[in-house]
């Protein structure tokens, strides 16, 4: 038996999957499935199962193609690693031994395989009290770093770099700055990031009012934040970058199977997968587009794929080695798996059904009932002969009287490299493109649909130069010689409304157990109060969660639209600057450093902004000349056609060792000041734009700061004895190295955290 795969899907399996010894191949992808499906079966010998006959069953799955588990079971199963799992979430809590102990088993799973989850939520607010050490809390985002850091030199199992998701309760008081977090490309690469929006924030956000702010170290309210504010902050960072992402916490937890075992506070990295601390869940998808058959679903076919699948996951469980026993034990009690689709796209229009209709979402819902319902059905079989999962006493599916041997059966994952392996679309996301090159770490690939393809040549109209019309444009929409039937059939994700793109997910959402991974694409164009409603449509129809990406806001894609070019064509086409216009338009702002008061005049032409001027009073020598340095480069990148928001994003958050504080927050640099000045600017335009106003500059947008809240803390202490100056509460210095706050003693300016000193 054999097994027919895509060129691409072939160079896949030999980068990542693939046996190797040294740099040579020593495995087929039909020796591969082999070695799974035979360790995968032996798990019927803890059960008094017929193995022969389950490694038949699992076989022939992944060799039709018609389910594929997730990566590192592929990557794994039958080898020494033997770590199966693809999602993990580790509980960090508010002490030094909880946070590293977490980074030693982030090590550890990534190492093997998998990726990492966390709530950084129970740890104190930044310039919070530490009672121990009479020191000052760095907070949650320092972190974060720390993790980061940690991710950045460990490959998983040398084969992937490891994903982290970060999560943050809305309510936390350093959540302002773990928005606007990775407002910096580059920066937290290793992680996504996500805020728990509760229910307690959109009643507030309804009635146009404050909610609280409560300091985990003792659930005491700090502070109060108005929540339109915090959610304009999140659709506007979104539209900037994609990120962060939203999570419904309360919403996940009213699902949450087990919650006399404990609530759910985190998720994967991809947001599909919400698990208690320390538990791992096993994924895998079934490929919706081969139970497309002539036209129609064939219901006993996806009947007996869900059903072996299953079967397959649950196996999967016990052969498992896990990293660590905390994470071994929480698995086993709760025997989570989940089971997926792909190929979506590709189903509908096998099916001849456009994916933004009313035909598409009945169908979905149809679907995914029908998978999930029988999903169960195996499960509670599997229970009659294996016993129910150890937690089930007390679990929502005892309420029920449901006898289940997983406590959750379905997930809906992005399916990213096995989608690529099956040949399928991935998961629930439309078609990105008709014609794309596709981006990853093994090299990149220029690909054409090939439903397309067979489309166009029994249709007529395929054509060479149509080819490169359709991989230059990546839509066919504008594309005159396409049938419109054929236009509407093979619609792209770009060419999608916001309002289909959720009601799919919300579809999916209402028949499966975990969550569901689907990234609402829009598209450059796109503004932030487009963004806000997807937000809020969402909220609506009960989705777990939801992650925006507006084509074009990131600098890196993993997917792009068109040719990529040859050098010689990127070298004939370097960044010539605009030549300047004789006369300009533009404000001068006025921004306070710690080198003296900086004047930043910003002018723009008929194009759009064209130059910078920034001066430092009268001061000269290093920074003066400094300065105006930046100026001219930033003139000079503007006039070239570069963004402002990756100028904006390169100058945002530099820091000095004299960093200046004014009434608005913190000025950390000069550099600093000027992208302040920028962002105000940018963002004053925009509001201009959308409001049709003549609003005017009239605040900056200046970093978040808790400064005063640690001052009240600092007078409340009882004397001097820790070595914390008074003098620190009337000129704060914030450590360059670390981001404390520093204080003052024999002179000069310490960091209690990490030791950092500047002496006055």
């Amino acid at each position: 038996m054999d097994v027919t795969l895509s060129k691409t899907a072939l160079k896949v399996l030999e980068a990542r999957y693939l046996m190797k010894k040294g740099n040579k191949i020593v495995e087929k992808p039909i020796q591969l499935f082999e070695r799974v499906a035979k360790n995968i079966a032996e798990a019927e010998e803890l059960y008094k199962g017929n193995k022969e006959e389950a490694y038949k069953a699992f076989f022939q799955l992944m060799t039709s193609l018609n389910f594929l588990p997730n990566s590192p079971t592929l990557m794994n199963a039958g080898l020494p690693l033997q770590q199966l799992s693809a999602c993990f979430v580790l509980p960090v809590d508010d002490s030094m031994e909880s946070i590293f102990s977490a980074l030693k088993y982030t090590a550890l799973i990534h190492k093997s395989g998998g990726g990492t989850g966390f709530s950084f939520s129970r740890i104190r607010p930044v310039n919070d009290l530490v009672h121990v050490t009479g020191g000052i809390a760095s907070g949650p985002i320092s972190f974060m770093k720390v993790f980061d850091g940690a991710t950045e030199v460990i490959k998983q199992g040398g084969k992937r770099r490891g994903a982290n998701m970060a999560i943050l309760r809305v309510d936390h008081p350093d959540i302002l700055d773990f928005i606007k977090c990775k407002d910096r490309e580059g920066v937290l690469a290793n992680f996504n990031i996500s805020v728990a929006l509760t229910k307690e924030f959109f009643i507030a956000y309804e009635k146009k009012q404050e909610y609280n702010l409560i300091n985990p170290r003792n659930s005491k309210v700090i502070g109060k934040l108005k929540a339109k504010e915090v959610f304009d902050l999140i659709a506007k960072q979104a539209w900037k970058n994609g990120e962060p992402g939203i999570i419904f916490i309360d919403n996940i937890n009213d699902h949450n199977p087990t919650t006399h075992v404990g609530l759910i506070e985190s998720t994967n990295p991809c947001g599909e997968q919400p698990l208690l601390p320390y538990e791992s869940c096993n994924l895998g998808s079934v490929n919706l587009s081969n139970m497309a058959v002539k036209g129609q679903v064939d219901w006993n076919l996806l009947e007996q794929t869900v059903k072996n699948s299953v079967w397959f996951l649950d196996n999967v469980i016990d052969k498992n080695k896990y990293p660590i026993a905390n994470i071994e034990e929480m698995t086993m009690a709760n025997r989570k798996i989940g089971l997926g689709v792909m190929g979506w796209a590709d189903m509908c229009i096998r099916m001849n059904i456009k994916y933004n209709s009313e035909a598409a979402i009945k169908l979905a819902e149809k679907v995914m009932k029908f998978v999930n319902d029988k999903g169960m059905e195996k499960s509670v079989e599997l229970a009659g002969s294996r016993g129910t999962f150890p937690n089930f006493k007390g679990s929502s599916w005892d309420k029920k009287n449901i006898k289940m041997r997983n406590a959750t059966i379905t997930t809906i994952a992005p399916t990213g490299s096995i989608s690529i392996i099956a040949g399928a679309s991935s998961g629930i996301e439309p078609l990105f493109a008709l014609g794309y090159l596709r981006k990853i770490s093994i090299g990149d690939f220029l690909e054409i649909h090939p439903l397309f393809e067979k489309a166009a040549k029994e249709k007529g109209f395929y054509s060479k130069a149509l080819v490169e019309k359709v991989i230059e444009k990546g839509s066919i929409k504008d594309i005159k010689e396409i049938p419109d039937d054929v236009k509407e059939l093979f619609v792209t994700s770009m060419d999608i409304p916001t309002e289909w793109h959720i009601r799919s997910q919300a579809v999916f959402q209402k028949h499966v157990h975990n969550a569901v991974s689907k990234t609402i694409n829009l598209p450059s164009g796109a503004t932030v109060k487009d963004i806000e409603k997807a937000y809020l449509l969402s909220y609506k129809l009960n989705c777990k969660g939801i992650t925006v990406y507006r084509d074009k806001s990131r600098d890196v894609q993993v997917l792009n639209i068109g040719k990529e070019k040859k050098k010689e064509e990127v070298l004939s086409q370097q960044l010539t600057p605009r030549e300047r216009p004789s006369y300009t338009t533009g404000m001068t702002v006025k921004i306070k450093t710690g080198c003296g008061n900086m004047y930043i005049t910003i002018n723009e032409d008929r194009i759009g902004l064209c130059e910078v001027f920034a001066q430092l009073g009268k001061s000269g020598g290093c920074p003066a000349s400094q300065t105006e340095a930046i100026g001219r480069l930033v003139s000079l990148s503007l006039r070239s056609g570069i963004k402002v928001q990756s100028v904006i994003r390169e100058l945002r958050g530099i820091r000095c060792p004299a960093p200046c504080r004014v009434k608005e927050g913190l000025i950390l640099s000069c550099p600093d000041a000027i992208g302040i000045a920028l962002e105000t600017y940018l963002n004053d335009l925009q509001e201009k734009t959308e409001t049709n106003g003549d609003k005017k500059v009239t605040s900056l947008k200046i970093n978040n700061t808790n400064i005063d809240d640690f001052m009240k803390s600092v007078s409340d202490m009882k004397g001097d004895k820790n070595g914390f100056s008074r003098v620190a509460a009337k000129n704060p210095v914030i450590c360059p190295d670390c981001g404390s706050t520093m204080y003052y003693a024999e002179g000069c300016a310490l960091c209690p955290v990490c030791g950092f000193s500047k002496c006055s």
